[in-house]
């Protein structure tokens, strides 16, 4: 049985995902809701699945139209006008992995609930059934970039800024170049051919991953350099010094346009987005752009985001869009140059790893770790989302990955001997319990 994550279904292909899983989804999904409207990324496999998806749902009675390739806030945009939207993407994910992430039509991703229900009927086989002379229609949209495209220009104007932009190969190829140009910047697109074997670079957009845009944009003289992942809800972003600034720096620097207003950001968001709010509230959510688009919409917050890019802007959208957050970089680019804007933002020692277990010892690690970590002496433990201690003068997580079965684990401190030594504390306990 395969289980929602912090970001939708999600596997690797032939293994956890298959298109007979895609029929039962389309089936349990349609069984909910009546007018569908179906999106997918660039990867390869994404014409299979979403014909099952759309083979299943319009066998149980749902209308459903057909988007093709499109990025993932594309189908989110659009889901205002349906009961629900469905992407097949498994967003930053390698090639052989595929998914399925689901949006309401106020923007926000399916919540646990929702998802609950849907797993419920694939557990169980509730499925609704169509007759044959009561099939609902089927239709392909082709204007849902565009549609998409033309509101994000609308809403932030006219910049004329160079930009180099990375799209991965990816969903955001047909999108993020056009939107730029329309807003007056002069653009170099890299990667901008669809391809799902993600031939120029891996869909995730790390720094060691945008070698090649980092030399680009100053190699151009451009203002500002903008990589997507694969289907385009993440943007990070290369200054004009050609200096990678990833979604933990942008999260603060974003932040700072909100002080002294309230904003959410997740459990392993830097203390640095606490620095710059100026008196400003705070919410910590549960990791995954759901929990903070939850909590951005429950506290009438005026933004929300996460350190690994996801960026949520509630005057524009409850989901997050990279598109969008690529058009406001740039925006601000046209004001102040990237680098000095980054250059007064606080900026702390971190360290991060990611530790691999079985998955079948998945309830045996959160069990070691819930006993070593509560009787860890000298930190403040909170349980919003795995283990967050908070000391003095820094904090430290560990918590499950929602999407892959490994163990995450986060330092950050005022000082880089401090984060060595709370970093080298957790791993020592999660360690202990991998052996």
């Amino acid at each position: 049985m395969v289980h929602f994550g912090s970001s939708g279904i999600r596997g690797v292909f032939g293994k956890e995902i298959t298109p007979e899983l895609f029929v039962d989804i389309g089936r349990s999904v349609a069984s909910i809701y009546r007018r569908i409207i179906l999106g997918r990324d660039v990867r390869t496999t994404g014409h299979a699945l979403a014909s099952a998806f759309t083979s299943g749902a319009l066998a149980s009675g749902a209308s459903l139209h057909d988007g093709g390739v499109v990025s993932t806030p594309t189908i989110a945009f659009a889901a205002g006008e349906y009961d629900c939207g469905a992407v097949i993407t498994a967003s930053h994910n390698p090639p052989e992995y595929n998914g399925i992430k689901l949006w309401n039509p106020d923007g926000t991703a399916f919540d646990e609930e929702q998802q609950n229900e849907i797993e419920k009927n694939l557990e169980t086989k509730s499925f609704n059934s169509c007759p044959w002379d009561e099939i609902p229609d089927f239709m392909r949209r082709h204007d849902l970039s565009r549609r998409h495209a033309e509101a994000i220009v609308g809403v932030i104007g006219k910049v004329g800024v160079k930009v180099v932009v990375d799209c991965a190969c990816g969903a955001t190829s047909t999108i993020t170049p056009y939107v730029l140009r329309e807003m007056g910047c002069k653009v170099v697109s890299l990667n901008a051919q669809p391809d799902g074997h993600f031939p120029g670079r891996p869909p995730e957009p790390t720094e060691e991953n945008l070698k090649i845009l980092k030399r680009t944009v100053v190699n151009s003289g451009a203002d500002l350099g903008i990589a997507h992942d694969g289907d385009g809800d993440r943007v990070v972003a290369v200054d004009d010094k050609g200096n990678y600034v990833g979604g933990e720096t942008l999260l603060p620097l974003f932040a700072s346009n909100f002080a002294g207003k309230s904003i959410a950001v997740p459990v392993d968001a830097s203390i640095a987005v606490d620095d710059v709010m100026a008196g400003g509230k705070v919410w910590r959510t549960k990791v995954g752009d759901v929990y903070v688009a939850q909590e951005v919409k429950r506290r009438k917050a005026e933004f929300g985001g996460e350190p690994s890019g996801t960026f949520i802007f509630p005057s524009w959208g409850l989901f997050p869009d990279g598109v969008y957050g690529a058009a406001y970089i740039a925006s601000l680019c046209a004001k102040e140059r990237l680098s000095d804007r980054v250059s007064r933002l606080p900026a702390y020692s971190s360290l991060r790893g990611g530790f691999v277990f079985e998955s079948t010892r998945r309830q045996e690690i959160i069990s070691h770790l819930e006993r070593s970590l509560a009787s860890f002496e000298g930190g403040e433990l909170e349980r919003l989302d795995g283990w967050r201690l908070r000391f003095d003068n820094g904090w430290g997580l560990v918590r499950i990955s929602g999407t892959e079965p490994k163990v995450r684990v986060l330092a950050e401190a005022r000082e880089e001997s401090r984060t060595k030594e709370i970093y080298e504390s957790l791993v020592s306990i999660v360690t202990a319990g991998l052996r």
